[in-house]
C-alpha cells in the first residue's frame, strides 16, 4: 500500500480507516509499516480532521485488539505451531527456545519491553500466549508499550506533518 493509498481511506474513512489499517499492522500482515502508517495519523491529527487524542485512543485500541488476537492465537495453538515450525526448521530451534526463555524470564516486563522493539513487538504476543503470561498483566505491559510506541510515531506526524509534505512536494 503506498502513500497516496493510504492517504486516500484515511482522508475518506477517517477513524474506521486509522483503526483498520493500524490493526493490520499490529497482526504483523505485509504492507502496513508503523514507520508510514503512525506518522500519517499523526498529520491527519495536524490538519484538523481529528483529534490528537482521539487518533491516540483508536490506534492504542487497533494495537491492543491486534496483540489480543495474536496473544490467543499463541494460547489455542502456539505450541502446536512452534513444534512443527521446529520440526521443519531444525536450526531455528535454539533461538526459539532461547526467545522463549527471555520472555519467560522478563513476563510482562520483557513484553512491555519488546512491544518497543521494532519488529519484535508485533510477534511477541504469539510467545506470550504459548507461555500463558497473566493476561490481566499481558494486557497492561501490550497496553503501555504499544502507547509509547504510537506516542512516539503519530507525535512526529503531528509535530513535522507539514514539513514531510513540503519535502515530498519537491521531490
Amino acid at each position: 500500500m503506498d502513500l497516496n493509498t493510504l492517504t486516500f481511506y484515511f482522508t475518506k474513512y477517517g477513524a474506521i480507516a486509522i483503526f483498520i489499517i493500524v490493526l493490520l499492522e499490529y497482526l504483523n500482515l505485509p504492507g502496513f509499516p508503523a514507520g508510514v502508517i503512525m506518522p500519517l495519523s499523526g498529520i491527519m491529527a495536524a490538519k484538523g480532521n481529528i483529534s490528537f487524542g482521539w487518533v491516540m485512543i483508536i490506534t492504542v485500541a487497533a494495537g491492543l485488539v491486534g496483540s489480543l488476537l495474536l496473544y490467543f492465537l499463541g494460547l489455542k495453538g502456539g505450541t502446536i505451531f512452534l513444534n512443527f515450525y521446529t520440526k521443519k526448521f531444525p536450526k531455528q530451534k535454539e533461538t526459539i527456545h532461547k526467545n522463549l526463555e527471555w520472555i519467560r524470564e522478563k513476563g510482562c516486563v520483557g513484553v512491555f519491553i519488546a512491544k518497543l522493539i521494532p519488529m519484535i513487538r508485533t510477534i511477541v504476543s504469539i510467545p506470550a500466549g504459548v507461555l500463558r503470561l497473566n493476561p490481566i498483566k499481558y494486557i497492561i505491559s501490550s497496553t503501555l508499550g504499544i502507547f509509547i510506541w504510537n506516542l512516539v510515531f503519530v507525535g512526529a506526524g503531528f509535530v513535522m506533518g507539514d514539513q514531510v509534505f513540503a519535502m515530498l512536494e519537491k521531490i
